[in-house]
């Protein structure tokens, strides 16, 4: 990939505007009984019409064969190096949801979760539960107390929560108690280096208290936890590409990245029409645009894969208000690919469409999987989107004489 200090030096400061439209594990597979994917079955005029204007490719989100989270995945459409800056999904959650990280905190990414009487993990998500009853829960947890710790136990959104330890000489080196499938038991909370033993220690201690607490719930009866993190320290998108970059998301994680990556993040309503009304409501005040849609990677991740050419469908039809706006370059993608067949994160190249006045007009008469697999762009590393989307908009000079 392209060095940092290659971008920075010929990053030059325009009134041109970029919009990235990403539709979370847009990537999919075929249904078994049609043999075509999410979104080949979609009916999806706009994004077609894009197609035939623009250039089509596929992205490697981490590398070829490698399962990506979606944090790594996002930074990696950022331009950041996602084995150079790999952050927790613990910091993520508590900076999305503006939880104000110290330098003595180790943020914790948790999950509600179902268990039964033996003890395995029959629900991940414990049916999705409402944020109003995880936050009735969180405040059950929050009387949890460990010797020399403070705790904080916040909502998020949904079935997650994030814990976060407040001490000095807290690691993260600590397993996941996740099994990541279902039904399964859960996972031992184990130290992975020797420096990280007794923090172990103390995640269990709180686990198993939590449990005792959680015994009579229902469907909540467990918690998952995952993403062991201090906050970290990146450079922003201000300073490496002269951008003056905002993010429009829903979910907290992604405001959270957003905030790591030093965009402003805009305040919006809950629904894919405030969200476009949020873009066109500040579109004079910055020149980039993250747009994160989240149903698509919902659908995904529950086997439901009319769901997802629904939610497909529904950003669809709000392309035509975001081209209204006469972006200078609008990226359509997705960070990862989530197949409603496999329910889960998956290491497949993802769909990516890069839509600009200077781009080679090819043969694409459609977004889809197999049309991006044909088109002008190739398969490229996620990384190489923002210096594409950059140059594009004509924010890189010339490199050498």
């Amino acid at each position: 990939m392209v060095g940092f200090e290659t971008v920075r030096d010929l990053a030059v400061q325009t009134p041109s505007k970029i919009v990235f439209l990403v539709m979370d594990g847009l990537g999919g597979l075929p249904h078994p009984r049609t043999r075509r994917t999410e979104l080949e079955s979609a009916n999806v005029p706009n994004f077609d019409r894009l197609a035939t204007e623009g250039n089509l490719g596929l992205t490697d989100p981490v590398a070829p064969g490698i399962t990506p989270g979606s944090g790594p995945s996002h930074l990696a459409l950022f331009g950041y190096d996602p084995f150079r800056y790999l952050i927790g999904r613990g910091a993520l959650e508590a900076t999305g949801i503006e939880f104000e990280l110290g330098p003595d905190d180790l943020a914790i990414r948790g999950n509600f979760c179902t268990i039964d009487g033996d003890g395995r993990v029959t629900d991940r998500r414990a049916g999705r539960i409402d944020t109003e009853h995880c936050a009735a829960l969180c405040r059950l947890l929050q009387q949890i107390e460990l010797d020399g710790v403070r705790a904080f136990v916040e909502p998020v959104r949904d079935h997650r929560f994030v814990l976060v330890l407040r001490a000095p000489g807290l690691e993260e080196a600590i397993a996941t108690n996740d099994p990541e499938r279902e039904p399964a038991p859960l996972l031992p909370l184990k130290a992975l280096a020797p420096q990280a033993e007794a923090t172990a220690t103390l995640v269990r201690c709180w686990a198993e208290a939590a449990r005792d607490l959680l015994v009579e719930q229902s469907p909540a009866n467990m918690v998952l936890l995952r993403g062991y993190s201090h906050r970290p320290t990146l450079p922003p998108m201000s300073e490496l590409y002269r951008l003056t970059p905002a993010a429009i998301a829903v979910y907290p994680m992604y405001r959270g990245l957003a905030r790591l990556l030093g965009m402003t993040v805009l305040a919006t309503g809950t629904t894919l029409a405030d969200q476009v009304a949020t873009l066109r409501e500040n579109w004079e005040a910055f020149d980039f645009f993250f747009l994160h849609v989240k149903a698509t990677d919902t659908a995904g991740e529950d086997g439901n894969f009319d769901a997802k050419v629904a939610a497909i469908e529904a950003v669809d039809e709000v392309v035509p208000e975001i081209r209204a706006l006469h972006p200078d370059v609008l990226v359509v993608t997705g960070d990862h690919s989530t197949p409603a067949t496999m329910a889960a994160h998956s290491w497949h190249p993802v769909p990516f469409l890069l839509y600009s006045r200077w781009g080679r007009a090819d043969e694409s008469t459609a977004f889809h999987e197999n049309a991006c697999a044909q088109g002008a762009l190739g398969r490229i590393p996620a990384t190489a989107a923002m210096p594409l989307a950059l140059a594009h908009a004509g924010k890189l000079a010339k490199y050498g004489a």
